[in-house]
């Protein structure tokens, strides 16, 4: 009859194979099975749960700096692609931008939305690849190891913010107390002096990995968050560029539907707005000579018609044929000097954009014009009607709708 071996001595075998597995592989089943029994006999507890390794064949180094190379491009672009349009609409009194070519800002504000958007399977594929590492122990071992870790966890917190709320933003989804431009502004700043540091301090590591060629299967993983970033432009850009708005599924606007078949984003009902009724004046002051003018005077007046866009700073943008005066020989009736900065008003009586400033290179632009008429259709009361704004390269928020009074200063 064969005695079954004591408890103690089960124990010691299993714990002996442990140790043996431990030598192969730090994941290997003996090592779980050694640290099992260690822990029954009282020895040393297991690991915490930030020193266990994350393993995927498909996280690399070489990946994980390709993803860095693509990523650090699209937030280039979205950033200064931003900040002209920042610019654009709050220019310091020494910049006047000019007013051509007349899609320039529909173009940049396309890529900064298009461009950001694309930008978040790449963030989340680089995450994906490096999350691992904010789990290493210990979390730093130096001041300088801290302020670096610091800085990335900076660039990931920034980083997400920015695409969150941009998206929520393109959307009209404002669930936050917070001014959306100011902070997406700030921010701006912040993740990408954030991603200039990370990268000059992991440049050496990125030379050395882009050279590395990567493995069949890792390359296949780069193609997918590849193809991923494509179908997101394939399926936004259509708000702006007119050839793909069938393919515009995901767009949060299509520039087709509104009324005259533009869209719109504020309308008369929420700016507060009423028909106009036979009172209406236009009312140009502070050139040398006052001009006050009804809805027949304009209209009575030499009318052009021009081809413009009107480009929104939440990407979409359509061509529309418009007519109306120039504005710069309503500046010639009210003489006013070359140099002027007009302050154009709305109807509207609140709201963050309610007047604009139009600066010399806009004004004196013979595309400038005060539209009574869009596509062959007196315009749409959501459209501005009596008369709005319409000039060559600025935001949709800039061309001032329901306008009753010029100021010439």
């Amino acid at each position: 009859m064969v005695r079954e071996p004591s408890l103690r001595t089960r124990v010691a075998v299993l714990a002996r194979g442990g140790r043996r597995g431990a030598s192969a592989g730090r994941f290997g089943r003996g090592e779980g099975t050694g640290r099992r029994l260690r822990g029954l006999a009282g020895s040393a507890p297991p690991p915490p749960f930030d020193r266990v390794r994350f393993t995927s064949r498909l996280r690399s180094e070489g990946v994980a700096a390709r993803l860095g190379i693509a990523l650090g491009c699209a937030f280039t672009l979205a950033f200064v692609t931003g900040l002209f349009s920042h610019f654009l609409q709050h220019p310091p009194s020494w910049l006047d931008w000019p007013s051509r070519p007349v899609w320039l800002y529909r173009l940049t504000q396309g890529l900064h939305v298009i461009g950001g958007l694309a930008a978040i399977p790449l963030l989340l594929a680089k995450l994906w690849t490096v999350y691992p590492r904010l789990w290493q122990w210990p979390p730093f071992r130096s001041v300088a190891h801290a302020v670096e870790r610091g800085l990335v966890l900076l660039l990931v917190a920034g980083a997400l913010f920015q695409l969150v709320t941009g998206l929520l933003n393109i959307a009209y989804i404002y669930p936050w107390p917070f001014s959306f431009p100011v902070a997406h502004y700030w921010t701006a700043f912040i993740v990408y002096g954030a991603l200039i540091v990370h990268v000059l301090n992991e440049w050496a590591k990125v030379r050395r990995s882009v050279v590395t060629p990567v493995e069949p299967g890792r390359r296949g993983f780069l193609l997918a968050v590849a193809a991923a970033c494509g179908v997101t432009v394939l399926a936004t850009a259509g708000e702006t560029v007119t050839p793909l708005q069938g393919l515009a599924v995901l767009a949060p606007r299509a520039p087709s539907i509104g009324p005259q078949g533009l869209p719109v984003n504020r309308t008369a009902l929420a700016a507060g707005v009423s028909p106009a009724d036979a009172g209406y004046r236009l009312t140009l002051t502070g050139g040398a000579t006052p001009v006050e003018l009804g809805y027949a005077d304009l209209a009575r007046l030499p009318q052009h018609t021009v081809e413009l866009p009107i480009a929104c700073v939440e990407g979409w943008s359509v061509t529309a044929r418009w007519t109306g005066v120039r504005l710069a020989d309503l500046m010639a009736m009210a003489g006013a000097p070359g140099d002027a900065v007009l302050t154009v008003e709305s109807l509207e009586t609140h709201g963050g954009y309610r007047t604009s400033e139009v600066r010399p290179p806009h004004w004196h632009d013979p595309l400038t014009l005060l539209a009574l008429r869009v596509n062959g259709r007196t315009l749409h009361l959501d459209h501005g009607y009596p008369l709005r704004l319409i000039a060559p390269n600025r935001p949709g928020v800039q061309q001032t709708k329901w306008v009753h009074r010029i100021v010439i200063a």
